[in-house]
């Protein structure tokens, strides 16, 4: 882990009840900026639950998203030439 990850990690021991629930401790809800209502999106992977907040608004959420990709391409030009290559066969 560098040390850039290590900044944003944050442990925590939380118990599971007998309705199966867990209080999610009052840093890492700040650190969040998640409360009551709002929604989270579980995810399992191998042994380990990650939760992370849903977004409100997917669209501004994924606005940007591999903006480096396309640096220095016209987006334009480009999809015309995807298009012209779709009746070439």
């Amino acid at each position: 882990m560098n040390s850039l990850e290590r900044r944003f990690f944050m442990k925590a021991v939380v118990t599971l009840s007998s309705k199966n629930q867990i209080a999610i401790p009052k840093s890492a809800r700040k650190k969040l900026a998640i409360g009551p209502g709002d929604q989270l999106i579980l995810d399992v992977e191998k042994d380990s639950l990650i939760l992370k907040p849903k977004p409100k608004s997917y669209s501004k959420h994924l606005r940007g998203l591999h903006r480096s990709v396309w640096q220095g391409v016209d987006a334009t030009s480009y999809i015309r030439k995807e298009r012209e290559t779709w009746g070439e066969k």
